[in-house]
């Protein structure tokens, strides 16, 4: 049997090869403490990975003996808190709603209640210029409480006060903003000494 003798092209590229690979460990040997210096970040980070995975274990083994003692887990609603926390919104804003229901609300709740105050007992509902100088007599009004107690639009609203303000009946306070509106003489005259509808 006859072995054939590679090159001495071929045997000296094999043998380069391996010398370029002692000198590559060589080299990497000595330069690794420093790349070790830059990893440091990540050991900590393996530390706490480990920890976390002890942490998980020991509540495994926990969780295992109460099975085993038979003690179940209490069921509770994680959302406990954030429950009572609505609700005590809630009850608050149904405390300020109540503060500040219009005038308006109020009347018809007396007169469900038949516990009407004296400027209220005869009042038109079906005419809106006596009913508006029935609202502001107490106290003025912006003309958005106006517009929410009539539940009508914007426009008719502004139209009905711009003509009462025009008749002299209402005065406009326009040193506040929005402007509000309360009763003159001559509108309580008229509502006073006009016969009322019931």
């Amino acid at each position: 049997m006859l072995v054939e003798i590679p090159d001495p092209s071929i045997i000296l590229s094999v043998i380069f090869a391996f010398v370029v690979g002692i000198v590559g460990l060589f080299v990497y040997q000595r330069v690794r403490p420093y790349i070790k210096l830059n990893e440091k970040a990540d050991v900590s980070q393996l530390e706490r990975l480990e920890y976390y995975e002890r942490q998980l274990i020991d509540m495994k083994i926990r969780l295992d003996a109460l099975e085993i003692q038979g003690i179940e887990e209490k069921h509770e609603d994680p959302n406990t808190e954030l429950k009572d926390f609505i609700a005590k919104l809630v009850e608050k804003q149904e405390k300020i709603d109540e503060d500040n229901v219009p005038l308006v609300q109020k009347v018809e709740h007396s007169l469900e209640n038949n516990d009407l105050p004296t400027n209220f007992s005869k009042i038109d509902y079906n005419n809106p210029t006596d009913y508006v100088l029935h609202l502001i007599t107490d106290k003025a009004m912006t003309s958005r409480d106006i517009q929410v107690t009539l539940k009508k639009s914007r426009e008719h609203t502004s139209r009905l006060l711009k003509k009462l303000f025009d008749d002299g009946l209402v005065q406009r306070n326009e040193n506040s903003k929005p402007y509000t509106y309360s009763i003159t003489e001559k509108g309580t005259a008229k509502i006073n000494h006009q016969p009322l509808v019931q």
